[in-house]
C-alpha cells in the first residue's frame, strides 16, 4: 500500500521558515523546506492538519504558532466533531490544528497524533480514482465530496477535497494562482491532475 513519507514547502525566506516551524511544530522529517523554485499568489490549494488528542494540546500548538509569527485564520473552538482552530504560517501554508474530543483528560502533551494533507481538487472522485490507481486504499469516501486513504506505515494521511469547499473552511479566499508550492514524497515522481507535485521520497532515497 502507498503512503506519504514526507512534505516539502517551498518558502520563500528559508532561514525564517525553519525557526518557525522549529518553534511552532517541530515534526521532524516529515516536514521538509526549500527555497521556492515558483511563484504563488493567493490560496495554494491545500491545508495541513495536526491532529491531537484533546483541546488542551490544541491551545498549545496554536498558541505556539501564533508565538512564533502565525496568523490566526479561525480561533480554537468546540464544534459539533470535536475542537479545533486554523492559522497560517508565515510562508502561507495554511494549518489545521484540531481533536475529535471536546474535553481534557490531562494537563497539554503536545503531542501530534497524526497530519493530514488535505488536497484541493477540481473533481474528487476522479482524483480519488487517481490515487486508488496510484497504490493508495481508500479509508472513507462521500462521494465527490470528501475522501480519505489509509496512511499506511506513516502517519501522514492524504485526503481530498473541493477545492472551494476547503478554501471556505480555511476562512481564505479559493482565488490563487502560480505554484502550489508543495511536493510529496512516498509514491514515485509525478503530476497529479489538480498540478500537484510528487517526487521520490527524500526519506526512501537515503543511502
Amino acid at each position: 500500500m502507498t503512503s506519504i513519507d514526507a512534505i516539502t514547502l517551498e518558502v520563500a525566506d528559508l532561514p525564517a521558515a525553519e525557526r518557525f516551524y522549529a518553534t511552532a511544530f517541530g515534526l521532524g522529517d516529515e516536514l521538509r523546506l526549500r527555497a521556492a523554485r515558483e511563484p504563488s499568489t493567493g490560496f495554494r490549494g491545500f491545508t495541513l492538519s495536526l491532529l491531537v488528542s484533546q483541546p488542551a494540546d490544541v491551545h498549545a500548538l496554536t498558541g505556539a504558532a501564533r508565538e512564533a509569527g502565525a496568523t490566526v485564520l479561525e480561533p480554537a473552538t468546540k464544534s459539533l466533531w470535536g475542537y479545533g482552530g486554523v492559522v497560517q504560517a508565515p510562508d502561507g501554508t495554511i494549518w489545521k490544528i484540531a481533536t475529535s474530543a471536546k474535553k481534557d483528560t490531562g494537563p497539554a502533551t503536545g503531542r501530534i497524533d497524526a497530519v493530514v494533507l488535505l488536497l484541493g481538487v477540481a473533481d474528487v472522485a476522479a482524483s480519488k480514482r487517481f490515487y486508488a490507481g496510484r497504490g493508495f486504499r481508500v479509508a472513507k469516501s462521500f462521494g465527490r465530496v470528501y475522501a480519505e486513504f489509509e496512511p499506511g506505515e506513516g502517519r501522514v494521511k492524504l485526503a481530498l477535497y473541493r477545492r472551494r469547499a476547503l478554501a471556505k473552511t480555511s476562512r481564505v479566499s479559493p482565488e490563487g494562482t502560480g505554484s502550489h508550492r508543495i511536493a510529496i514524497g512516498g509514491a514515485g515522481a509525478f503530476t497529479d491532475p489538480d498540478g500537484f507535485v510528487w517526487e521520490t521520497s527524500p526519506i526512501a532515497a537515503r543511502p
